[in-house]
């Protein structure tokens, strides 16, 4: 049995600790807690001969989200992905890019792009959980990662112009 104090101890710490999980799940701030949790959202537009088509992806800005990207992830839908920009995360300028599979369940087309937004190289289709580096093989300012075989599926070629909100 726990004395009256410890109660009112454990009670407040516990109160704490729920105060704490609804301001961090948005219940104090107006936001659902999916809203408050989920990345921003951004539409990206590609332009090219095989005409325009708008996805809105989750961005990754930081190092930490470009380091994990869409591992573990299997809720992707058609017309989401993730745009890692600016790539790097850290700055400097466009420098040439390697990105792997590990711990991504899902095939990815992976688009470098270059700083003046054209599509550099496509790897399309990239192998689940592999690690293989999948190089830009130039320099790119940043890298959008789709659901496997979308780029082919819409007609999305190197070359084609690709835009967002920056």
């Amino acid at each position: 049995m726990i004395g009256s104090k410890a109660a009112v101890a454990i009670i407040a710490v516990a109160g704490i600790g729920a105060g704490g999980i609804a301001v961090r799940q948005g219940l104090f701030s107006g936001k659902s807690a999916v809203e408050a949790t989920a990345k921003a959202i951004v539409p990206v537009t590609i332009a090219g001969a095989g005409g325009t088509h708008v996805f809105r992806v989750e961005r990754a800005t930081t190092v930490a989200e470009q380091t994990r990207g869409l591992m573990y992830r299997t809720d992707l839908q058609p017309d989401g992905g993730m745009l890692f920009a600016p790539y790097p995360p850290e700055g400097g300028g466009p420098r040439v890019a390697n990105f792997w599979m590990k711990n991504t369940p899902t095939p990815l087309d992976i688009l470098f792009i270059r700083a003046d937004g054209t599509i550099a190289t496509i790897a399309e289709n990239t192998v689940p959980f592999s690690e293989t580096p999948v190089p830009s093989r130039e320099p790119v300012a940043a890298v959008l990662e789709l659901v496997g075989g979308r780029a082919a599926d819409l007609g999305i070629a190197e070359g084609d112009k690709v835009t967002w909100p920056k």
